[in-house]
């Protein structure tokens, strides 16, 4: 894992800290230097144990009235080995944007359900307390987790949701701008709502207000942002349809806990989404941030900056995944909106709103945001093949040029009103048949490139001596993966295999369960992890536990070497992941080879090369001629990703607005 201990201790703070372990040693091995020791010499009349007990006794105050800290601390180590563990790679950008002192808002895209959390927590040196979800507080191990860090409890209307009696439909014939009007058949509204619940319509993950209540089958909505596209997927009013009943939820004890820790310089932790998801983009935004940052800048008169994080995953469901931490240009209030929120009423909401926007386009400035998965797949692929081959990029250049092929397939698409030419389409539709032509011949890209290095240098103009080197590589690499899995072999199945079957059927047994209970899921992969990780923290310690009972009851192993056994479990554990992920690297490259002996797979191994040099020419002819027309996307070297991502928006609604017009 590519983060390292400036995380969780200054450079210089940990130099004192190992000048201060070494004194240490050296103070307890000579007796001579031993200050204790030398007191204990002058004055006789003083035992051991008087010292020892003082000492005890100071220790315990110390602990005591430095708990909350040290537990944090303790966590924060904890989780840090657990990444270290489940990833392979964990890179940051941008934490300069973080502010050193002071009360801060970070707002999160929720990704990856409990694991966002801890990325965070791993990443920044703030100490962070987070809004969870109660009924995450409640759940085992993770409401004692949340504790330890510090967390404040939030009561959600979606976990509180209930099945409406009957079936609505909406009134079309209502010509009223500010309501809709909705008809019920078989409806209790009376007796089943009240006025400032919420409705949500099926398969839509937005709740409409209720706005008032006329009798038990007729009641109006407010129309808020977002709701006339949400009744716009439902068939009305030919059909009706069921609905979910979110309660009105009061929120005075969780906002003034959070206030009295932002105005004591704390730092508050945020998923504005309001849950976790596997989309290729964000969810509406719930206002409670906004409501937040206002509340603190009149109740305390601090205009809290509010920074961006991007959580941004690479095979995030799976063991030994990539992520990359992106800390965004915080936001602030504007000043003088105040006067505007203390009105309340309709200013109050325009500039919440107004405030959540620039909340959400500081969001997507930090994150690669596309339509879906297709698409993710098409920028990945460009990505990769424009490219320079041999060059490593680093994370900021990789977010970069994700944004920028993102941000740019957007504009080009909006460019279209939506109708991409045969060319792009053709384009497009190639790098997704390259794509999944890789994954089912389980090589990747970068691989491709070798083999067509290897065809050039085993041609007919190769030497003896190439021959010799490349054929010794081959059986180099064979004979790595045969030392690495026979001294790994054991302790793999011992201490890592059964925990590693385990967690990935309980973790998908609850990744079904929370797709069957979501609104906004599309695979729910974004539990698998967390699942797996919670899964692991439970039966690691149970396994050791258990082998401990065993050498102790059926062996006769003395103290000692029980205890030298038992403690390296966790050594030996860590040392086989390394190993069976060394032993992968040497897989992933013999496989071109192994699936060279299969004929139908070498003819299409053999004609990659060409297919990936007609992709990279052709994309590159499109970029030249498209890519001016993008402006500083194509030329600018250092981008405003707010401002970029702002004006993507102004863009899309604009178009959209154009279109309605025209409807």
């Amino acid at each position: 894992m590519v983060e390292k201990r400036e995380s969780m201790l200054s450079e210089l703070d940990y130099t004192k800290a190992q000048l201060v372990f070494f004194y240490i040693i050296v103070l307890l091995s000579l007796d001579v230097l031993n200050p204790v020791k030398i007191f204990l010499h002058v004055f006789p009349a003083i035992a051991p144990w008087h010292i020892a007990s003082l000492a005890i006794g100071c220790m315990a105050y110390t602990f005591i009235m430095n708990l909350r800290p040290l537990i944090y601390f303790s966590t924060k180590v904890f989780f840090h080995s657990i990444l270290s563990i489940f990833f392979n790679d964990v890179q940051v950008v941008g934490r300069e944007n973080i502010p050193k002192y002071g009360p801060v808002i970070f707002t999160a895209n929720h990704a990856n359900q409990f694991m966002d959390g801890l990325m965070i927590m791993c990443t920044c040196q703030r100490t962070i307390s987070y809004l969870v979800a109660e009924k995450s507080w409640y759940r085992p191990v993770i409401g004692h987790l949340a504790w330890a860090m510090g967390g404040v409890p939030v009561k959600r209307a979606q976990d509180s949701a209930m099945k409406g009696a009957g079936s609505i439909t909406v009134a079309t014939e209502s010509a009223d701008d500010d309501v809709i009007h909705v008809v019920g058949k078989g409806t209790k509204f009376s007796t089943e709502l009240k006025v400032g619940d919420k409705i949500r319509f099926p398969k839509s993950a937005l709740g409409i207000k209720v706005a008032s209540i006329e009798n038990d089958e007729a009641m109006c909505l407010k129309v808020e942002d977002g709701v006339l596209d949400a009744i716009a997927t439902q068939p009305f009013p030919d059909d009706h349809v069921t609905f979910d009943i979110l309660p009105r939820i009061d929120q005075k004890d969780v906002f003034k806990n959070v206030l009295e820790k932002l105005a004591s310089g704390g730092t508050i932790g945020i998923f504005p989404e309001g849950g976790s998801h596997d989309r290729t983009d964000l969810l509406p935004l719930k206002v409670g941030v906004a409501l937040i940052a206002y509340s603190e800048l009149e109740k305390d008169g601090i205009n809290v900056p509010i920074v961006p994080v991007g959580l941004n995953y690479f095979r995030a469901h799976r063991f030994r995944g990539k992520a990359t931490v992106e800390f965004g240009s915080p936001t602030y209030i504007e000043p003088g909106t105040l006067k505007d929120y203390q009105k309340g009423g309709a200013d109050k909401r325009r500039v919440c709103n107004s405030l959540l926007t620039r909340i959400e386009n500081s969001m997507r400035s930090v994150i690669v945001s596309v339509p879906d998965y297709d698409t993710m797949q098409v920028i990945h692929a460009a990505r990769r093949l424009y490219r320079e081959d041999g060059i490593t990029q680093t994370a900021e250049e990789r977010q970069d040029m994700g944004r920028r092929f993102a941000e740019g397939y957007k504009r080009m698409l909006l460019s279209v009103n939506g109708e991409p030419p045969k060319e792009w389409l053709d384009l497009q539709s190639r790098l997704l048949s390259y794509q999944k032509e890789l994954t089912a011949l389980g090589i990747r890209d970068y691989q491709v490139v070798g083999l067509d290095y290897e065809e050039a240098e085993l041609g007919d103009g190769q030497s003896k001596g190439e021959t010799v080197l490349h054929r010794m590589n081959i059986v180099g690499h064979i004979t790595h993966l045969l030392f690495i899995g026979m001294l790994a072999a054991l302790p793999a199945m011992l201490l890592n295999l059964p925990v590693g079957l385990a967690s990935r059927i309980y973790s998908n047994r609850k990744r079904k369960a929370a797709l069957a209970a979501s609104k906004v899921k599309v695979k729910g992969y974004d539990v698998m992890l967390s699942e797996r990780v919670l899964c692991s923290i439970v039966l690691v310690p149970t396994l050791w536990v258990t082998y401990a009972a065993l050498l102790f009851f059926f062996t006769n192993l003395d103290g000692p070497a029980l205890a030298v056994c038992v403690t390296s479990f966790p050594l030996f554990s860590y040392w086989s992941i390394m190993a069976a992920e060394s032993g992968m690297v040497d897989v992933k490259d013999l496989r071109p080879y192994v699936m060279k002996l299969i004929p139908s797979a070498r003819r299409r191994l053999t004609a990659l090369p060409a297919t990936r040099k007609a992709l990279r020419k052709d994309l590159r002819k499109m970029i030249r001629l498209i890519g001016p027309t993008l402006g500083e996307l194509y030329y600018g070297k250092q981008l405003d990703w707010q401002k970029i991502t702002l004006e993507t928006r102004k863009m899309t609604s604009s178009t959209e607005l154009e279109n309605k017009k025209d409807e």
